[in-house]
């Protein structure tokens, strides 16, 4: 399959100019049909038969097995969650926490995994600093050397977590998380590393074996490595997965447990309630899903695949991005925010004078969609690989 026959299923960019993949990516035709499909079937089964549960386990099985293969870990360190919040949070707050504890916490992360460890800290007790990455914006090889002076500078002897996405949601800029994951385990404490890899799904090569530039490793390094299927996949929203170290699978306990959390569902007369989890990351899991998803999912990734294996998509990515980051950086006025091309298909970037929500409105009027930032407050335009050379060019003029 090439990008533009993948780009032809679907609908939503038939007629619309789109860089909102960071945000959320297309749902193909296909991925909708399995999943219309996979609501039929369940009414033909029974919702609660005999027979819907062996095909809800293959079901379950498959996908998570495709997730764990493109994190390079095993399927039982792979859960399945709704979005990357739940994943980041399920775990985090089973972990044995210890009044003055330190959350070592990035300045580019989401509000809304910053919230969660801000309510985790109230309620434990915990204290908060932050690792400085916002201003790194050259090349990988400085900014790696960068990020890890400023961890250096950052660990203290009660650093007990470090909070840090691999692929920067608003400046775009790629983190050395294996390298970053080296580090702490030499720390005396051996400190969580949290990673939130929301815009690196589907974007960057995950598995060991690719380039570990490029974000090869992380997610088998990492303890949380939370992440969403309906962004850079192109599934639909409501679906993801974390995958978890076995140092966090031996720590933390369920904190919102259910009946998928339950290796055991008859607790009655056992008095170690701790043996009714799973021991693996299905205790994260918690209750009744939207199954139907799973099948939309796994043929979103499918149809990914088809295009091209992951280093070559991001090939393909970094093609269109790299074309947007070198027009907005002949118009004047317009400063990208990094001082090389992005890494991946993440593109920042201000226009002097001009209001970024309002400019957002106005080319939203010629039905070219990009989002603004608060914090760096910019303008971001993703590219994907069904991003074509012409939809570059049509946002560039539209800025001139």
């Amino acid at each position: 399959m090439t990008p533009v026959q993948l780009r032809e299923l679907m609908p939503a960019l038939a007629n619309k100019t789109y860089f909102n993949y960071g945000g959320q990516g297309p749902l193909p035709t296909p991925s909708l049909k399995a999943i219309t499909a996979s609501w039929e079937r369940i009414q033909e089964l029974g919702p609660f038969t005999a027979d819907i549960w062996p095909w809800l386990e293959q079901e379950t099985r498959g996908l998570r097995g495709a997730l764990a293969a493109l994190c390079g870990v095993p399927p039982e360190r792979l859960a399945l969650t709704e979005n990357v919040t739940s994943g980041c949070v399920l775990p985090l707050w089973g972990l044995p926490w210890q009044a003055g504890d330190e959350l070592l916490i990035s300045d580019c992360e989401h509000p809304g995994v910053v919230a969660a460890c801000r309510e985790l800290a109230r309620r434990e007790k915990l204290t908060i600093s932050t690792l400085q990455v916002k201003a790194l914006r050259g090349d990988l090889t400085s900014t790696n050397a960068s990020v890890l002076e400023a961890l250096e500078n950052s660990l203290t002897p009660t650093t007990r977590l470090v909070v840090l996405s691999q692929l920067l949601w608003n400046t775009g800029q790629l983190m050395p998380i294996a390298a970053l994951a080296q580090r702490l385990g030499e720390h005396p404490r051996r400190p969580w590393l949290l990673v939130d890899a929301a815009q690196s799904m589907g974007s960057l090569p995950l598995a060991e074996g690719g380039a570990e530039a490029f974000g090869a490793g992380a997610a088998s390094v990492a303890d949380i490595y939370a992440f969403t299927g309906h962004k850079w996949c192109c599934g639909p929203e409501g679906l993801g997965g974390v995958a978890l170290s076995e140092r966090l699978l031996h720590e933390s306990q369920p904190t919102m447990g259910g009946w998928r959390s339950l290796a055991n569902e008859n607790m009655a007369g056992s008095s170690d309630a701790s043996s009714a989890w799973h021991h693996d990351a299905r205790r994260f899991e918690v209750a009744t899903s939207c199954a139907p998803l799973l099948a939309g999912l796994r043929q979103s990734l499918e149809l990914l695949e088809a295009v091209a294996p992951a280093p070559q998509r991001l090939e393909l990515i970094q093609a269109r991005s790299h074309q947007l980051w070198q027009g907005l950086g002949q118009l004047p006025g317009v400063h990208p925010l990094l001082d090389v091309p992005p890494p991946a298909g993440l593109v920042s970037f201000v226009v002097e004078g001009a209001d970024p929500g309002e400019l957002v409105h106005q080319l939203g009027q010629r039905a070219i969609w990009l989002r603004t930032l608060d914090d760096p407050h910019c303008l971001r335009a993703c590219t994907h690989i069904t991003t074509t050379e012409e939809e570059v060019e049509l946002l560039l003029d539209a800025l001139a």
